[in-house]
This record gives structure tokens, sequence and C-alpha cells, in this order.
């Protein structure tokens, strides 16, 4: 069963999509368009859905706010469709150019984001009647970018958020850099949190504020067991909440609990 909506927040539409062949989707993922600009694309499964929901409207870009195929999915379509630019990080658009792995749980949940041509980002990207500022947030990839508009509040947060206290992490994620990622975007005045996956129309702030102190929280466990003697393996069992052996099961090892441990055992953050 499919999920599709959209909902309106003031003058962002926000289109929410979950693929799934079978049953109830494993995670729905959030396109935004706003004055013609579109931040990220969903999966490359709701392709159909995403261009008929798209139709006629008069879009002037696409930004993403990183390369996954949950957020380039359609951006070669869309693109080409309705003839306008893709501004992405170097990196994302040289992996968009050259097309990039995946597993079979992401092929199976989102698809494979076809090739496609993308220039770098603007310091300031300027619609009509609004202004974003990308903000470098590396951490959980490493071309991951927000999206600032200071005078509405917004921020599009890509996978920066997730949730307060997040459960897994994939295998090329970085602990310190999300917690440097996190305390550079507490910096700035914003209310609304435009998350790829779980939007927040208010009190967004402290929700990045409540994550942020869950993961300096969990770095802090987490160094305080080795400094006990503990090893890798016996810290991961120590902090397991044990809650993902069906996730760590499906992907393969890609995504797990475990993967959070081990990223945090191996930074240098300072929380």
């Amino acid at each position: 069963m499919n999920v599709i909506k959209s909902d309106f927040f003031g003058e962002v539409e926000m289109i929410q999509l979950g693929y799934s062949p079978i049953g109830s989707p494993l995670m729905s993922v959030f396109m935004y368009v706003v004055d013609g600009l579109v931040i990220d694309t969903a999966q490359h499964l709701m392709a159909k859905v995403v261009m008929g929901m798209l139709g006629e409207k008069s879009l002037s870009r696409i930004i993403l706010t990183h390369h996954h195929e949950d957020h380039s999915g359609n951006a070669a379509m869309i693109s080409s469709r309705h003839a306008i630019p893709l501004m992405a990080h170097p990196l994302a658009a040289e992996k968009l150019r050259l097309g990039f792995p995946i597993l079979p749980y992401q092929r199976l949940v989102w698809g494979k984001a076809p090739a496609v041509t993308a220039t770098p980002l603007a310091d300031v990207v300027e619609t009509n009647r609004f202004k974003f500022t990308p903000v470098h947030t590396p951490g959980h990839s490493k071309d991951h970018f927000v999206f600032f508009e200071n005078q509405c509040g917004w921020l599009f947060s890509g996978d920066l958020y997730l949730a307060e206290r997040i459960k897994f992490f994939r295998s090329d994620e970085d602990f310190g850099a999300q917690i440097t990622s996190l305390k550079k975007i507490m910096k700035l005045d914003f209310d609304t949190l435009f998350c790829a996956h779980n939007p927040c129309l208010k009190n967004g702030k402290q929700k990045i504020k409540n994550k942020l102190q869950f993961m300096e929280d969990l770095y802090g466990h987490a160094r305080e067991l080795a400094e006990k003697g503990y090893s890798e393996k016996a810290i991961i069992k120590e902090l397991d909440p044990k809650n993902d052996r069906g996730v760590k099961w499906l992907t393969m090892g890609n995504v797990s609990f475990a993967n959070m441990v081990r990223s945090a055992l191996a930074s240098n953050s300072t929380a």
C-alpha cells in the first residue's frame, strides 16, 4: 500500500510519498515545492506519482540536500520534463553524473536514481519571494546540505534530523561530523523543520537541540565504557536497545545501532 499525500504549510507544499509492494511502507519521503523551487525529489519507485503531482506547475530549479537515492530519485526526470536546472554539492554532482551503487534493500524500498547532470549550489538560492542559504552539514553523508530561509524561519534539513532519538546509523555515517553539524545549525534562527522524513512544523530548533543532547549523551556513555576497558563488542551489547535485528538483517548490516556506536567510538568529538 503506497502513501501519497500533499499538504501545505504556508506557501510550502509538502508532498509525502511512501512505496511498498506489500503492506505499509517502511519509511515515507517528503519532497518540498515552494515558489517554483523543488527541494529533493523523492524515491524513483514513485516516479509516475511525482510527475503527476507536479503536473503543469511552473518550476524554476531543483536543489538537493544530498545524493542518496530517496532524495535524488526523480531529479533527472523532473529536470528534463520541466527543463529546469539541478543544483547540488560537487561531490553529489559527481555521484549523480556517474551513477552510484546501492544495495538490494535500497532498490526494493527506494529504487535506483537515474544519472543526471547537476551544477554546484550557489551561495544563496533565490526565488521570486524567498532566499535559501545552503549550509554544509556533513555527517549523514559528506555532501549533505540544509537550506535555511531566514525571513520565514524555515530549515529544510534533509536527513540531518530524522528524530530526536535516532536508533540506527548507516555504515558510512560520521558521528562526530553530525554533532558538529547539529551545533552549527543551532546558531540559526528557525522554528519550522522541513525534515525529509519527519517534518516538525513548530519547535524545530528544540527538536534539533534534543537530538544533539541525545547524541552527546550516547557519545559520553560509549567513551565512559571504553575508558573502563570495555571492548567495542561489549560496549555495543551494553548500549544496544535490541530493536534493530530486523533492520540489520534487511540491510545486510548497512544500517544498525552498532554502526552508530562504532562511529561514536571512532569520533574525535569533544561532546
